[in-house]
């Protein structure tokens, strides 16, 4: 990989989606779509040896790739209402939760829009640490 590519994160997402080549890569990018639709000004890192992170005022929301499911895990979903019941994994812990989504899912794009903006909205109004 150039040096150019692995310092721009968003290359390397690219990069990611097109190595998925299947259903995964698909959905990670309909999902950044959204996430960029939500957050226009959002910055993409590329952080933990290959994860794509999506950031305002602090980490919105993960999205790694594995076999079966891409897992978008947000750093504080448990704080986040989710009324249409988006979050599906990591349900038992006291700050992140994630959505898997499996090959098939469909994404409720106004939910998860409303969680990216409400995750947005989150990190912005607390301080951050120093």
């Amino acid at each position: 990989m150039a040096d150019q590519e692995a310092s721009n994160p968003s290359a390397l997402i690219d990069a990611r989606i097109a190595e998925l080549g299947d259903w995964r890569g698909e959905a990670l990018a309909k999902v950044r779509g959204l996430i960029h639709q939500t957050i226009p000004d959002v910055v993409e890192t590329w952080k933990w040896r290959g994860v794509p992170v999506w950031e305002k005022d602090g980490i919105l929301c993960t999205g790694e790739s594995y076999k079966s499911a891409i897992k978008l895990t947000f750093a504080k979903g448990a704080t986040l209402d989710d009324p249409a019941r988006l979050f599906n994994a990591s349900l038992d812990g006291n700050v992140r939760r994630a959505i898997d989504i499996h090959e098939g899912d469909a994404i409720d794009d106004a939910a998860f829009m409303a969680l990216i903006q409400a995750a947005a909205e989150l990190n912005a109004a607390k301080p951050r640490r120093r």
